[in-house]
């Protein structure tokens, strides 16, 4: 049996583990993200994960963005201590072993195509529904990364030319729309405060999608607000692309109906097309653990010396 090595990084956490051509893990283990010195962290995980193992072939990384996959380097926004990293040639000298690099968000539709919700569907689209919104695109069974690793990023497609400022500087963007703490401030600027009981919670969106289950108007009108742009992006996805299957993961997909519900309604309302009404929305069956098996499946694809 061979073994490749895959890693997820993200701005809370790091984890390995050692997966096999099936997707089964072997060994894996976890790590807080430091403030600085990350690499040596990771090195401890990896040695961990490794030690007195079967040797990997490969390694495939999975890492918060923005990326450069023509570099190999990464500027994640929660991760101060890396500007423009180069954190594949670093792992590849670290392990002398073949390396690949992909988005966080890029790898859990990798993940969720191989062994999740999405198994084996024609094309895909993987949305990470949280602090903000990525995506990734799977299509014929292959990631579409782009030419610098960022294709899929679809919490940043305009639903609205005219609607409200984004971070990213645009106009319109689904993650301000969609995204938990943007789900909060809107209800929070309409009046919404968690229900009593609750006082000692943050005004987030768990505590936002727990009022809107038990009817609370406000937060019940706030996930369908974000609903609707999330069916926004996923038509304007289907139409541009052809998706068959889209998954959704992240803290806000936890949800559960009070989001999904709306979404369908939404998207029924919003698609036009025969071939975008016919795309499946599916809430993530992997969950955390999506992008480390797109890490796996990113270096059984795109390693030959792996096989």
């Amino acid at each position: 049996m061979t073994y490749v090595l895959a890693i997820d990084i993200g701005g809370t956490k790091l984890a390995a583990a050692l997966v096999d051509e099936e997707g089964s893990v072997l060994r894996s283990g976890t790590r807080p993200t430091p403030r600085t010195d990350v690499m040596a962290a990771l090195a401890a995980l990896i040695a961990e994960v490794t030690e007195d193992g079967p040797p990997p072939q490969a390694v495939g990384i999975g890492c918060a963005g923005p990326l450069d996959l023509a570099t190999g380097t990464v500027s994640p926004v929660n991760m101060p201590s890396w500007r423009g990293f180069p954190l594949r040639e670093e792992v590849r000298k670290l392990t002398g072993l073949p390396t690949v690099l992909g988005g966080d968000a890029q790898c859990f539709a990798l993940g969720e195509h191989w062994l999740g919700a999405g198994r084996d569907s024609a094309s895909l689209l993987g949305i990470v529904v949280s602090t903000g919104i990525g995506g990734g695109l799977v299509i014929d069974g292959r990631p579409l990364p782009g030419p610098t690793g960022n294709a899929g990023h679809v919490g940043h497609m305009s639903i609205d030319p005219n609607g409200e400022r984004c971070e990213c500087g645009g106009r319109g963007c689904v993650e301000r729309y969609s995204s938990g703490p943007n789900l909060a401030r809107w209800a929070l600027e309409n009046g919404w405060s968690p229900a009593p009981g609750q006082s000692e919670q943050k005004a987030d969106a768990r505590a936002l999608a727990r009022d809107a289950a038990a009817g609370d108007p406000v937060a019940v009108a706030a996930f369908e607000r974000g609903a609707r742009a999330l069916a926004g992006m996923i038509a304007s996805t289907a139409a541009a692309v052809e998706i068959t299957t889209v998954v959704i993961g992240g803290g806000v997909s936890a949800a559960g109906k009070v989001l999904f519900d709306p979404l369908e309604r939404m998207l029924d309302d919003v698609a036009g097309l025969a071939f975008v009404r016919a795309v499946r929305v599916h809430q993530s069956t992997l969950g955390v653990h999506a992008a480390l098996a797109g890490a796996a499946r990113l270096a059984w694809q795109r390693t030959p010396t792996a096989h």
